[in-house]
């Protein structure tokens, strides 16, 4: 039974390292095409929501409350979804821009924390880190669309990078799988 697993699991492992590869070669080459897939998943995923709130909102027995709030949240979904599917290059920079006023806000509380941290240390690595995200968010804020590509860049790099060490991983557990002993038969 272990070695059966251990066959399985290197050959998922090796087919999860050329997904991730093949996926990371081609957001780097493509990462304007890529930005905008991301934003047309998540249009896709935003829409679900809009469809389960709605659900949600006109179940039997719900309250009133429970009713609105969930009209609302899917009304807002539905909207998020429509412009997304409908303008996903729109959609791309506009949360390119999201996220770069959140990085701007985050590293502002960081380096308020970090003057109010007690250890050194700490102290240092919290400026660090509030420093890192403003700079990050000054980026995306100021040049979302540019921000959008660069991070659809920076997730063909990554997934590229698993992919390879998925593949390893794989093959080192194929070359294990070799070394170990036979089965008895069954009886």
């Amino acid at each position: 039974m272990p070695r059966d697993w251990l066959n399985l699991s290197w050959q998922l492992l090796v087919a999860r390292g050329v997904i991730g590869v093949i996926f990371g070669i081609l957001a780097m080459v493509w990462p304007i095409s890529t930005a905008i897939a991301l934003a047309l998943l998540w249009g896709f995923w935003a829409l679900f929501d809009a469809i389960t709130s709605f659900y949600h909102a006109f179940e039997a027995g719900a309250p009133t409350q429970v009713r609105v709030l969930m009209t609302i949240l899917g009304l807002i979904a539905l909207a998020a979804a429509f412009f997304a599917i409908f303008s996903p290059a729109v959609t791309a920079v506009t949360l390119t821009w999201i996220l770069g006023i959140w990085l701007i806000i985050r590293g502002l509380s960081e380096a308020l924390g970090a003057v109010s941290a007690s250890a050194a240390g700490a102290r240092g690595l919290l400026l660090a880190s509030g420093a890192l995200d403003i700079l990050l968010g000054v980026l995306f804020a100021a040049n979302p669309g540019r921000g959008a590509v660069t991070i659809a860049f920076v997730l063909g790099l990554v997934a590229f990078a698993w992919g390879v060490v998925f593949l390893a991983t794989g093959f080192v557990v194929r070359r294990q799988v070799g070394r170990l002993p036979a089965e008895p038969a069954a009886p």
